[in-house]
């Protein structure tokens, strides 16, 4: 059962009290399992996952030394196809692909509190125009920033192509939402045209202007993963738009508010206990 603790199910010896963060990080490649996206984002592991190809003719994966181009099938699958869409766009070969997963999904060492059931990935806000990069260039070139003010607005490096890639991405059936800093939600709000029910899928969060965020939903037939709850009906335009009014103008502290808690590093007693085999497998 999902969420059940697995340390109450019988955690293996050299699980018990072992960050699982750890334990994922270690795995250099998927297991031999049937694939599957097992428990939430934020909270689970990915069985026989597969990995994006370093090079494709439309994309190239980014940092490699970090071995995060791992997903699902559908992942892979929605990159390699989004990367065409890019292709055709002016001034783009293709894109950059940042971290997807762990061979095994699951808790990353560093960067990240979700993209650990194989079905997020980051794409790079920099045009892909070279793609014939080394192994050495991957892991010293930069992306960009797009933003401006805290990111309340777009900059100069921001253009029309970026909207139209982010609409190709939000207009895939098989994605839930897209991550990206407040202004570029608001900047497309106001310059969309004709049909705009794909601005539903862009939400706006901190950082995410070196990259934008995407996240499929569970694909079907994986009882084990859990999708996270639809956006909020609407093109999400006001929501947006009071972000970037807190950014400017932000609120005043609630002088009632609790502290903040520390994150509690996630333990294999956290996630499914599916989590434990996947491990395992070998």
């Amino acid at each position: 059962m999902l969420g059940t603790p697995a340390l109450a199910q019988g955690l293996p010896a050299n699980m018990q009290g072992v960050e699982a963060r750890a334990l994922f990080g270690a795995e250099s490649r998927g297991s031999r399992q049937k694939p599957e996206a097992i428990g939430s984002y934020a909270k689970g592991c990915a069985a026989g996952s597969v990995q994006l190809p370093e090079t494709g003719r439309t994309w190239q994966a980014m940092r490699l030394s970090r071995n995060r181009n791992w997903g699902t099938s559908e992942l892979v699958d929605f990159l390699q196809d989004l990367s065409k869409d890019a292709a055709r766009l002016p001034g783009w070969n293709g894109i950059y692909v940042g971290d997807m997963s762990q061979p095994r999904g699951g808790p990353m060492t560093s960067g990240h509190a979700s993209h650990q059931i194989g079905l997020d990935a980051d794409i790079w806000m920099l045009p892909a125009r070279d793609l014939r990069l080394s192994r050495p260039a991957r892991e010293s070139l930069s992306s960009i920033s797009l933003r401006r003010n805290g990111g309340a607005y777009v900059n100069d490096s921001w253009t029309p192509q970026h909207m139209a890639l982010l609409k190709a991405a939000a207009s895939d059936r098989r994605v839930a939402r897209i991550f990206v800093f407040p202004g570029a939600k608001v900047w497309m709000c106001q310059n969309a045209k004709g049909n705009r029910r794909w601005l539903r899928k862009i939400r706006p969060w901190w950082g995410h202007h070196y990259h934008f965020h995407v996240r499929l939903s569970c694909p079907r037939g994986m009882k084990g993963c859990v999708d996270q709850a639809p956006p909020p009906p609407g093109d999400g335009c006001a929501d947006a738009q009071k972000w970037v009014n807190d950014i400017l103008n932000p609120p005043p502290p609630d002088p009632n508010a609790p502290p903040p808690k520390p994150r509690r590093q996630l333990t294999m007693a956290d996630l499914p206990r599916q989590c434990v085999s996947v491990l395992q497998s070998r």
